[in-house]
């Protein structure tokens, strides 16, 4: 609810055929162009997807580091949380693609011409029509790069707040149980997931928006190489730290609070 409207200004960075912009110029073109509630289109899919994508992979995670630690609150060695954290994302990564399509497509619907639009009501209606119109394999289109982003956000994001957290206890003397170490690590957290996830995030965002079927993720990298340069991968970066860094601070001191209150995986 809090960072939608940041998501969709970095999604329509990524597809925006002119560069320049920037992020608040993007939520204020919006804004003044289609009202206040376009910043929330495709809140519906949004939350699917987080209902999908984000529980299957804080979950598998979390029961596989469980497993591996035996059942006590040591957190494993880097070497052996590292590929649960990628198993546990990759498998994230599919349970969660259809949302993840119909959310970029609901919230850069308005930024393409009328005769394109798709104009899906909410979340199902929009997994419905693509089922119905492009058929069942369509749910699974950018499956690839989003099974790539998904391993390496949960990778980056899950592994490097367990090792900053234990950094900050074991080197700066702060305590596993304070609050003010799940949010420095957390915020640490999500500024490492941004940057290792941009590149692939957006040529995600452009298969799965892109109005050619099929089209090769590496023919749509190749392409934005030449007519954008490098730095295209980083297209919408300052959005997605700004959305990412908060909600990785609101998950973990949730999900902290939670084990705490023994609701979580050693329950």
């Amino acid at each position: 609810m809090c960072t939608h409207p940041l998501d969709l200004a970095k999604v329509r960075m990524q597809t925006a055929e002119e560069r320049g912009k920037t992020m608040m110029q993007t939520i204020l073109h919006v804004f003044r162009n289609e009202g206040v509630f376009a910043l929330y289109k495709g809140l519906s899919a949004s939350i699917l997807r987080q209902a999908t994508y984000s529980t299957t992979r804080f979950g598998a995670y979390e029961k596989l580091k469980d497993w591996a630690s035996g059942g006590s609150e040591v957190t494993p060695p880097f070497h052996v949380i590292l590929p649960m954290a990628m198993a546990a994302g990759w498998l994230g990564g599919v349970v969660g693609n259809p949302a993840d399509i119909i959310n970029i497509r609901m919230q850069n619907d308005m930024a393409l011409d009328p005769a394109h639009r798709r104009n899906y009501r909410n979340a199902l209606d929009g997994l419905f029509r693509m089922t119905r119109e492009e058929g069942p394999k369509s749910l699974f289109r950018g499956l690839h790069p989003n099974t790539t982003r998904a391993v390496l956000m949960t990778a980056s994001q899950m592994v490097s707040y367990d090792e900053f957290k234990k950094a900050l206890v074991n080197h700066v003397g702060m305590d596993s149980k304070s609050i003010y170490t799940h949010f420095a690590a957390s915020m640490l957290a999500g500024l490492v997931a941004t940057t290792v996830c941009s590149p692939v995030d957006v040529v995600k965002t452009r298969i799965m928006n892109a109005k050619e079927k099929h089209q090769p993720a590496l023919a749509i990298l190749k392409e934005a190489v030449r007519s954008e340069g490098i730095l295209f991968a980083f297209r919408g970066w300052l959005p997605s730290f700004i959305r990412l860094g908060p909600h990785t601070i609101v998950t973990f001191i949730v999900l902290e609070k939670l084990k705490s209150l023994g609701i979580g995986m050693h329950s």
